[in-house]
């Protein structure tokens, strides 16, 4: 469930006038929903009350640091896949003690950085890293919390651009790699072997492969404990899926149910990694269209959004909703929906019937997530204003940039 609605004809961000906050803020124009980004949190954190739980934002997903705040407030942990993103939650009062640090690259400082703040733990992507940690965790004369992220070979049955846990993807460590660097963390004064870690992919709209991954973490958990290696928790990743179209993910409810009932009285937690499933319909983008054109077999709505603002349809051929801001009574029409960017990639839908006219704003729905964190400058286009809506009040959580900004930190030759 989200909070933005059609009420007599006319789209509602919460209690506030979406076509009103166009006209004041410009397009291309990010509004996110605080209403829906709680909601979204708390199916969730309040979904397993009978075992310990972490649910760790990932911040990939949205990283504005209005959002992180509002998730921090609530009590969200993050998952971070750099020092950028480390740096960005601390920023928003993130507790280092609820976060975890992913991701294959991490640097000597970022790893560094983490250690000296007392984050969570890291998930470890490979052997070369974890020894990286423990050389590191030594000079600094400190433990390092560690979770070895395996990659268990399922496929989620997802777009391979998002798939992450098949042999063949660059994540995670080989299964049969894992015990022996179980036990020589175990065995290592500098490293603490909290857990073990998984995530085969995103846009997941049916768990039977997260609870197939989930049986094959077990196995390792149960065998590491008959050799006296104690893990604390398992984290399962994110990837729940959304739906944009038509897609029916199962609930947080449902899919955390599964898994509490199949690690059974195992005294381990749980940790989570969603980000795709708290914010992308918690935000939308509004755009303008500028131009209709007629060619030669199709009918192009040239509109002021571009695949720099929202890059999903043109990398994953992603496709989300598309909804007048303003319903009118009038004829429709088909058309492709094309930002001024020149690639023929350069498309937001294709084929879809709409009824707005030139000068009107469109909808494009869950652009909440994997929307500005993907944004860019190509086509030296400053990237768009980010609005949080409470209630009636709109806050401009970051301004639209200028055209100074497109050029700072660059130089003419002398």
């Amino acid at each position: 469930m989200d909070f933005f609605n059609h009420v007599q004809g006319r789209l509602m961000a919460e209690q506030t006038d979406v076509a009103q906050l166009a006209e004041q803020f410009g397009t291309p124009l990010f509004i996110y929903s605080r209403a829906t980004l709680e909601r979204h949190y708390h199916a969730y954190a309040n979904a397993m009350p009978n075992r310990d739980l972490m649910i760790c934002y990932a911040v990939k997903a949205n990283s504005n640091i209005a959002v992180l705040n509002l998730l921090a407030r609530l009590g969200a942990g993050f998952d971070i896949v750099s020092g950028g993103e480390l740096e960005r939650v601390l920023l928003a009062g993130a507790s280092p003690s609820r976060i975890v640090f992913s991701g294959v690259g991490k640097t000597e400082s970022e790893i560094e950085r983490a250690l000296q703040i007392g984050i969570h733990c890291f998930n470890v992507e490979s052997p070369s890293e974890l020894h990286q940690i423990a050389a590191i965790a030594e000079r600094l004369n400190t433990q390092a919390p560690i979770s070895i992220r395996v990659n268990p070979n399922v496929d989620p049955k997802t777009h391979p651009y998002i798939s992450t846990g098949l042999k063949q993807n660059k994540f995670g460590i080989k299964m049969t790699d894992a015990p022996d660097l179980y036990r020589f963390a175990h065995q290592h004064q500098h490293l603490n072997p909290l857990g073990i870690d998984c995530h085969i992919g995103s846009q997941l709209t049916d768990d039977g492969p997260l609870l197939d991954a989930l049986d094959i973490l077990i196995d390792q958990i149960d065998t590491l404990a008959s050799e006296g290696i104690s893990l604390k928790h398992v984290d399962l990743g994110g990837g729940l899926g959304v739906p944009y179209i038509d897609e029916q993910p199962p609930s947080p409810a449902q899919f955390m149910a599964r898994v509490d009932e199949r690690l059974g009285d195992r005294n381990v937690s749980l940790v989570l990694e969603p980000g795709r499933s708290i914010a992308a319909n918690a935000g939308i983008l509004v755009t303008k269209l500028l131009h209709l054109k007629q060619g030669e077999d199709r009918k192009f709505a040239i509109i002021d959004a571009a695949m720099n603002d929202l890059l999903r349809p043109a990398l994953y051929q992603a496709e989300q909703k598309v909804v007048p801001v303003v319903e009118q009574d009038r004829d429709t029409y088909t058309a492709d929906l094309v930002g001024p960017i020149c690639e023929t990639g350069d498309f937001i839908a294709k084929g879809r019937t709409i009824n707005t006219a030139v000068g009107e704003f469109l909808a494009i729905r869950s652009s909440g997530a994997y929307g500005f964190t993907m944004s860019s400058n190509y086509n030296s286009r400053p990237r768009a204003a980010e609005l949080m809506i409470d209630g009636d009040k709109a806050y401009v959580i970051r301004q639209r940039e200028s055209l100074s900004d497109l050029v700072r930190g660059e130089s003419l030759l002398p």
